[in-house]
C-alpha cells in the first residue's frame, strides 16, 4: 500500500529538481554579471575584467562588469546578495566586504556575511607592504616600534577608511606590537597618498600593487611585508613576523560570490571556468604584474576563509574599538 505513495514522492522530487537541473545544464544562456563593489581602476576591477573576458570566450556568453562602489562594499555586495541565486549574478568579496563589514556595522549591515552568498573561490591574494615616509628617519620595523613607544600617539598612519584592509592591518599590527598610532582615514587608499608622500602622515599598510611603485620612486621606504613568508617580488624585504611582531600574518584578498543556494551544478560549472580562467599564463602573468598572487581555492576552502576572516575581523574591530567613518 506504501508503493503508489512513495512512487508519488519519488515523482514530485523528480519534478521538483528537474527545472533546477535543466537551468544547469543550459547554463549560460544570457549575459553574466560580475558587480564589482568598488571603483573602476583598482585591483578588484582589473580581475573582474581579466576573468569576465576569459569567461565570455569560453562560455559563450557577455560577461559584464558593473561597478557599484560605496559604503566600504556594501552597496554592491547588498545587490549580489539579493539578486537571483541562478548563476547570473556574480560579485567580487573582499576584507572588508566579507570580512570587517559583519562587526564594523553590526546592526545596520544589510546582508549577512556568512548565509547570503555561495563562495566561488578566493581568486587571489595581495601582499601588504609597510611603509613610511623617509622623514620619519626609520628603517626596520623594530625602529618603528621603538620610536612609536618613545613617543606614543604622535605618530600618524593613513588608511583608506575605518574599517578598511589598510586599517584593518594596522590596528592588527598596533595591538601585536603594542605600540600606539594615530589614525587619518581616507575616502580610498588612493586618496592618502598626497598626504603620505608629502609627510603629512608618516606611515600605511597597503597593498603591494598601490605601494610598490612608490617605494621604487624612493619617495616611501618599505620596512616589512604582512605576508607569512618573504615575497619572491622583494626577497630582500623581511616580513613583519621576523621584524619583532611573531605572528603577526596579514594580506589582502579578493574573491568572486554568488547569490546564496546557486544550484550546486552551477556553482562547478563556475568555479571550472573561473579557476581555469586564473590560471591562464596571460592571466597570471598580468595579475602579477599588479602585484597579487592567484590562489583559486576550492569553494568550500574559500567558505571557510571568509569564516575565519569574520572571525579575525571581529576581534580586532573589538581591541581596537573601530567604528564606521
Amino acid at each position: 500500500m506504501q508503493i503508489p505513495f512513495l512512487a508519488r514522492a519519488a515523482a514530485a522530487l523528480l519534478a521538483a529538481a528537474l527545472p533546477a537541473l535543466a537551468a544547469a545544464q543550459g547554463y549560460p544562456s544570457k549575459p553574466i554579471k560580475i558587480i564589482v563593489p568598488y571603483s573602476p581602476g583598482g585591483t578588484t576591477d582589473l580581475l573582474a575584467r581579466l576573468v569576465g573576458q576569459k569567461l565570455t570566450e569560453r562560455m559563450g556568453q557577455p560577461v559584464i562588469v558593473d561597478n557599484k562602489p560605496g559604503a566600504n562594499g556594501m552597496i554592491g555586495t547588498d545587490a549580489v546578495a539579493k539578486a537571483a541565486p541562478d548563476g547570473y549574478t556574480l560579485g567580487i568579496a573582499s576584507p572588508g566586504s566579507h570580512g570587517a563589514n559583519a562587526s564594523l556595522y553590526k546592526g545596520t549591515i544589510t546582508y549577512d556575511t556568512l548565509k547570503d552568498f555561495t563562495p566561488v573561490t578566493q581568486a587571489v591574494t595581495a601582499p601588504f607592504l609597510l611603509v613610511v615616509h623617509p622623514s620619519l628617519g626609520v628603517s626596520t620595523v623594530k625602529e618603528l616600534v621603538a620610536a612609536a613607544k618613545s613617543k606614543p600617539g604622535e605618530i600618524s598612519y593613513a588608511s583608506g577608511g575605518s574599517g578598511s584592509s589598510q586599517h584593518m592591518a594596522m590596528e592588527l599590527f598596533k595591538t601585536m606590537a603594542g605600540v600606539d598610532l594615530t589614525h587619518v582615514p581616507y575616502k580610498g587608499s588612493a586618496a592618502s597618498y598626497p598626504d603620505l608622500l608629502g609627510g603629512t602622515v608618516k606611515a600605511e599598510i597597503d597593498v603591494l600593487p598601490t605601494a610598490l611603485p612608490h617605494v621604487k620612486s624612493g619617495k616611501l621606504k618599505v620596512l616589512a611585508t604582512g605576508s607569512p613568508k618573504r615575497l619572491t617580488l622583494l626577497p630582500e624585504v623581511p616580513t613583519i613576523a621576523e621584524s619583532g611582531v611573531p605572528g603577526y600574518e596579514s594580506t589582502s584578498w579578493y574573491g568572486f560570490v554568488a547569490p546564496a543556494n546557486l544550484p550546486k551544478d552551477v556553482l562547478a560549472k563556475l568555479y571550472a571556468e573561473i579557476s581555469r580562467a586564473l590560471q591562464q599564463p596571460d592571466v597570471v602573468e598580468k595579475l602579477t604584474s599588479a602585484g597579487v598572487i592567484v590562489v583559486a581555492s576550492k569553494p568550500e576552502e574559500f567558505s571557510a576563509f571568509i569564516k575565519s576572516e569574520v572571525d579575525k575581523a571581529a576581534k580586532v574591530v573589538k581591541a581596537a574599538n573601530i567604528k564606521p567613518d
